[in-house]
């Protein structure tokens, strides 16, 4: 997955750093149209922010609950709203397949009962997204001009396990279906002779305590946990 991302970037560069230097101006009145639309792929990395307990007592049994950053999927179709020379509204309905991780480290007599020093949990989930976003953009240059972006995304996980039942060792972590998130980021749009392309990353910092706490270790270890997600995209508007 990396090298797929590597390989999207090196061929983006390569495709749009001419259009930097191009003496026509492409789609010259694109940006004043007051509504287009668009599509949006991209790459995404996605973890859980974990505020471990302070319960003494869970504590000696679990030293520690970490998760790491585990690749997805997404797609989204753009609305693109124009509000004035220098600010749009983006309304960015899609779906997104995001895989998470738990892992616990276990305290050796602890272990000894578990029968392993450590154990990991993963979340899968299919989010139905809808972000809202406001686009901020610099005077176009030729064919370029960067914005940074700010919004809020709400998303609901089609995948939710939220009402199933656990039972120890085959227990799973437990979620809320529904999220919301805080969106920042930057892009660079490039003018085509027939439509505008754009690279963009962004952040997603999640504002709900999605755990639904219960019996078993693997939750009673965690006060809360928001979700956090880097997102790579290209889009296509026209």
């Amino acid at each position: 997955m990396k090298e797929i991302v590597k390989i999207l970037i090196c061929a983006s560069l390569v495709l749009i750093t001419p259009l930097g230097y191009s003496q026509i101006l492409n789609l010259s009145n694109f940006d004043k149209n007051t509504l287009h639309y668009g599509i949006s792929v991209g790459y995404m990395q996605s973890k859980f922010v974990v505020d471990y307990t302070e319960d003494d007592a869970i504590r000696d049994k679990i030293q520690g609950v970490t998760s790491y950053y585990i690749h997805g999927f997404h797609i989204s179709i753009i609305g693109d709203l124009r509000i004035n020379d220098y600010m749009n509204l983006r309304l960015i309905p899609g779906i997104s397949f995001v895989d998470r991780e738990l892992s616990y480290a276990l305290s050796d007599a602890f272990a000894s009962l578990t029968h392993t020093p450590e154990r990991k949990r993963f979340v899968e989930s299919v989010y139905g997204d809808l972000p809202l976003e406001l686009k901020l953009r610099s005077q176009r240059w030729n064919n370029f001009r960067p914005y940074i972006i700010t919004g809020m995304k709400y998303g609901f996980d089609f995948a939710s396990l939220k009402n199933n039942k656990n039972r120890n060792d085959e227990s799973i972590i437990r979620l809320a279906s529904s999220d919301f998130s805080y969106l920042m980021g930057a892009g660079f749009d490039f003018y085509f002779q027939y439509f505008k392309f754009a690279i963009e990353l962004k952040m997603g910092f999640g504002l709900v305590d999605l755990l639904i706490p219960d019996d078993t270790y693997y939750t009673q270890s965690i006060n809360s946990i928001n979700s956090r997600s880097f997102i790579l995209s290209i889009t296509v508007e026209g």
